[in-house]
């Protein structure tokens, strides 16, 4: 197992396209590294350079302090998972997993025994004598898994390999992967993903990218408790985190900002004496947004244009004059279908609101 080291490690297309810039990330042994991030934003082409598919064009990739820039996939020590199960139709499961250990020159008993452990793990057994066809969808994919696990790689890499899948074989699939990696404690693993829950349910760590670089890494609680920007702000989390305009009217250990539209917002975010009068935005979570008490500081007011009940859950979206606004959600616990049309006052916990100037947040300055 391995850890890796990519130190200004860059992507240009026919020497004109830049897709990204100043990629550096240490990866220990044992971790699983997610990346995220809005499409086009080079989270799979990343994966693909690491893996060797895509040539590193600044910049160097190290694995296990050797560097492989130039070093072609084959002998990087990578096992790769596509979108795509790609498996031989006409191979059973375990020829299918045998096929990469055959055309290594592997001796027959190594081959089995290989087979027999990630088929032990993946609870493939009962299917090692069926055809891909005979599979569902989850099955197939496991048995992608397992061709990457009878090589015994350094790095496994996942190119997005839930994608396919329906709902329900997505979670199902999603924990097998988290139980995989218990059973793999020293494996170190990087995984691509749109889904937020995926990042956020398997990660070590996660990689925010955007604007051809990284914009934040961090544990999952951490980018979601304490996102360094807006971006990072709305991109984790869903609904996405609302934005409220205002100015700082009290500083100092608590943060006090009259919103434009009316309301107050307290903070625990600390601010110094020369911030008063910084314009700002206000940032606060749908699901830290709680109805105000009769009397008491309202952080925002509006009338429910829509809602939607989950259950568990109601998701109250608030109208706004101004259609360039963004819309105010509020995910609020329990059924609340009677409050459409009606005037709800709003407010939060002050160790839930989190203060940005210029895009940035103000706890990272």
């Amino acid at each position: 197992m391995a850890n890796l080291k990519l130190t200004d490690v860059e992507k240009t297309y026919a020497g004109a396209v830049n897709v990204l810039n100043d990629i550096n990330l240490d990866i220990e042994q044992g971790e699983l590294i997610v990346f995220v991030g809005p499409s086009g934003c080079g989270k799979s082409t990343l994966l693909r350079m690491i893996a060797g598919l895509e040539r590193i064009t600044g910049g160097e990739l190290q694995i296990d302090g050797q560097v492989v820039n130039d070093v072609p996939p084959s002998e990087r020590g990578i096992a790769m998972v596509f979108q795509s199960y790609a498996l031989y139709p006409h191979m059973t499961v375990r020829d299918n997993m045998a096929f990469a250990l055959k055309i290594a020159k592997k001796s027959k008993a190594e081959i089995d025994a290989a087979i027999d452990k990630a088929a032990r793990i993946l609870q493939l057994e009962p299917y090692l004598d069926r055809l891909p066809k005979a599979l569902s969808g989850g099955q197939r994919q496991r048995v992608a898994i397992g061709r990457s696990i009878v090589r015994d790689p350094k790095v496994y890499l996942f190119d997005e390999p839930l994608s396919n899948l329906d709902a329900a074989l997505r979670v199902a699939t999603r924990i097998e992967i988290a139980q995989l990696k218990e059973q793999m404690p020293d494996s170190t693993m990087i995984y691509v993903t749109h889904d937020q829950v995926e990042a956020m349910t398997l990660a070590s760590r996660i990689v925010v990218l955007a604007n051809k670089g990284i914009a934040q890494v961090g544990a999952p609680l951490e980018l979601y408790e304490r996102p360094n920007s807006e971006f990072v702000a709305q991109f984790i989390g869903s609904p996405s985190m609302n934005l409220l305009a205002g100015e700082v009217v009290q500083t100092g250990a608590q943060t006090t900002v009259k919103l434009d539209k009316g309301g107050v917002a307290v903070s625990d975010v600390p601010t110094e004496a020369a911030d008063m009068g910084l314009k700002v935005n206000v940032g606060v979570r749908p699901e830290d947004m709680v109805e105000a008490p009769a009397g008491g500081q309202m952080l925002y007011t509006g009338r429910v244009a829509f809602t939607e009940a989950l259950g568990e859950v109601t998701l109250l979206y608030f109208g706004d004059a101004d259609p360039d606004a963004a819309q105010v959600i509020a995910k609020l616990p329990g059924i609340h279908t009677d409050v459409r049309g009606t005037e709800v006052a709003l407010t939060a916990d002050p160790s839930k609101v989190h203060i940005f100037h210029n895009g940035q947040s103000l706890l990272y300055r």
